[in-house]
């Protein structure tokens, strides 16, 4: 299964919001806090661009009637689902946001699919006791402190992106997916594998990456092959803005 992933940050973001669609304006105006609107535009204005991208081949970056047609809404379980022209469309989506960065992933409308973004920083004891299996825990304890936060970034990481393809979140205890990362020496285009296993021998295939600080994960159903990267490009010389 093909899988597309498009990331965009905070200085992305465009300072207007004519790019919404009504009801989404509606929504950002009832939020409160100034970090929780900053991450739901950052993350719709990514999703948005990914969705045009992939469903209009732009050539160029879409405009804003454009991406105001396309809506990311919650479904009953809280997963994003998209809409084009109020119509649901034929892709699932998956999203993350982390440090001033946004995350949107594709596929078919089939696939079950979950994305991350994780910062690798410093984290204790208590929290691998407490969101980490017996096996995962071992797996930390054999790892060298040097590679220890990037190796719980990956784990915690690869459990949300598992946990949001359930369409559960954290709602579900993290000890129900058990990771197993890939031979990390295998490396496609900077994205090595990882295999998640739920407690009801549900298996998700998927990819993880280390790169700037960060660890992004993709887990699947069916298998995916490795993310291909979506660009926004500056310009084209071109007027057709659509593939032929």
């Amino acid at each position: 299964m093909e899988v597309y992933w498009l990331e965009q940050t905070e200085a992305d973001l465009p300072t207007v919001d004519d790019w919404l669609s009504p009801s989404e304006a509606a929504r950002l105006n009832s939020m409160r806090s100034a970090k929780r609107r900053i991450d739901w535009r950052l993350g719709r204005w990514t999703a948005k661009n990914a969705l045009a991208l992939y469903f209009l081949c732009l050539k160029v970056p879409a405009d804003r009637q454009v991406l105001a047609s396309i809506e990311i809404r919650p479904a009953p379980s809280g997963a994003p689902e998209a809409f084009l022209q109020n119509k649901p469309a034929a892709a699932t989506v998956s999203l993350s946001h982390r440090g001033g960065i946004a995350a949107c992933a594709i596929a078919c409308s089939s696939g079950i699919l979950g994305c991350d973004l994780e910062t690798i920083e410093p984290r204790s004891d208590a929290f691998v006791a407490d969101y980490f299996t017996t096996g995962e825990q071992s797996f930390v304890a054999e790892a060298s402190a040097a590679d220890r936060p990037r190796l719980l970034a990956l784990l915690w990481s690869a459990k949300e992106s598992a946990l949001k393809a359930l369409h559960e979140g954290l709602r579900l205890d993290t000890r129900n997916v058990i990771v197993s990362p890939g031979d990390a020496a295998f490396d496609f285009d900077g994205w090595s594998p990882i295999v998640v296993r739920h407690i009801d021998r549900r298996i998700f295939c998927g990819w993880w990456q280390h790169a700037d600080g960060m660890v992004r994960t993709l887990v699947a159903a069916p298998p995916p092959n490795p993310p291909i990267r979506l660009r926004i490009p500056d310009y084209v010389p071109d007027a057709d803005s659509l593939c032929a």
